[in-house]
């Protein structure tokens, strides 16, 4: 065995039988403890760290056997050596199929329980190596995984990056451009008002953007469900009407809300009047003519609300990419010259923070119906 050591546990019921594997074994370099039953040898598995145990098959009380299953949801890898005076081929393959290594009948000489640990420790030493290969090749395999998660987080904070930085760009340029306009004396003194209006058009413009993302940026990294409270979602609804009344009344258009139902969801209030905000205010601006009708309902656990318009309507092709970050469409384009592209990014995002969903149907020229879902709060928090 040369210098290194091995812990072996003997567990007999036969004083003998301990102290005579310990005199045995210790010269060896073993370390050797015994218990005189199966419940004492437990408690000792549970405070040591053994390698082998030498195990009686027949003992009162809790048998080898029963002990086996016990052993290795402790330590898979340990090594049983069952001894026994009552070798059967049907006890020993009891023995082996419930995980025992090796099999020593008794009476045995003192070479040949040498012979037999030494075996069976050589065996633990290989499972232990195995082991830690196996969980060196976990621990790769998972820094991998983890290094290909971070490049493509990076790859997509890449992209993100230069799509803000393009946006941003485009209102600043403007910007700059017209200053220069004004600054050089191209602009006569008739036209001044025009582009001072200009120039406030895209001032908001860049400011509605950077309040987007700003507004993104924190639902995505620190909205959490534990920050919500019981909100009734009538009132925010009514809230938004108010405020969004006067563009629609601006544009001739009639701006119908229907409240059928007063329901009670879990959320933050601003999510929720961020959400009817972005899509009512949609439906308004992309409505040359016609009407909006926003309609407010539960049903079973389900808070429903649907935003419809006689608007400019969404192409099949476009609603695949309309809720992608700064995504407008050439329609959407065309009708309305600015605009920042995060509203539908910030709404699918609240709806996944929420657990809720929208389905959007749409007919070209026809117009537009947005329906949201989101669970209602449990009736124990319901105000």
């Amino acid at each position: 065995m040369g210098e290194t050591t091995a812990n072996v546990l003997v567990i007999d019921d036969e004083v003998g039988m301990r102290e005579g594997c310990r005199r045995a074994l210790t010269p060896y370099q073993f370390q050797v403890a015994t218990a005189e039953h199966g419940v004492e040898g437990l408690r000792k598995l549970r405070e040591g760290r053994f390698d082998l145990v030498l195990l009686d098959a027949m003992m009162p009380g809790m048998s080898g056997l029963e002990l086996l299953d016990h052993i290795h949801e402790q330590d898979p890898d340990i090594i049983c050596v069952m001894i026994t005076g009552y070798a059967t081929v049907d006890l020993a393959a009891q023995a082996m199929k419930q995980g025992a290594h090796d099999f020593l009948p008794k009476p045995f000489t003192s070479d040949e329980l040498l012979e037999v640990v030494q075996r069976g420790v050589e065996e633990r030493r290989r499972r232990l190596l195995l082991r830690q290969e196996r969980e060196r090749e976990e621990e790769a395999r998972q820094l991998e995984r983890t290094q290909q998660e971070i490049a493509k987080i990076d790859a997509i904070e890449s992209r993100f990056m230069l799509v803000i930085v393009h946006e941003l760009r485009n209102p600043a340029g403007v910007l700059k451009n017209y200053l220069q306009l004004m600054r050089a004396g191209y602009v006569d003194d008739d036209e001044w008002d025009e582009y001072l209006e200009k120039l406030d058009l895209r001032a908001g413009q860049l400011l509605n953007m950077l309040d987007d993302l700003l507004e993104l940026a924190h639902l995505k990294g620190d909205a959490k469900p534990s920050t919500f409270q019981a909100v009734a979602a009538a009132d925010i609804l009514e809230e938004v009407e108010r405020k969004l009344r006067p563009a629609a009344e601006a544009k001739g258009l009639e701006f119908d809300v229907r409240i059928q139902a007063r329901p009670t969801i879990l959320t933050q209030i601003g999510h929720l009047r961020s959400l009817w905000t972005h899509l009512i205010d949609n439906a308004i601006r992309y409505t040359p003519r016609g009407q909006v009708r926003v309609t407010l309902t539960e049903r079973e656990d389900q808070m429903i609300s649907t935003i419809t318009d006689t608007g400019i309507g969404i192409s099949t092709e476009e609603l695949t990419r309309i809720f992608q970050e700064f995504y407008r469409s050439e329609s959407a384009r065309a009708e309305v010259e600015v605009g920042t592209g995060l509203g539908l990014s910030i709404v699918d995002q609240i709806l996944k923070v929420h657990q809720g969903r929208v389905l959007v149907d749409s007919i070209p020229g026809e117009g537009t119906t947005f329906s949201v879902y989101l669970p209602l709060a449990p009736a124990e928090t319901d105000r």
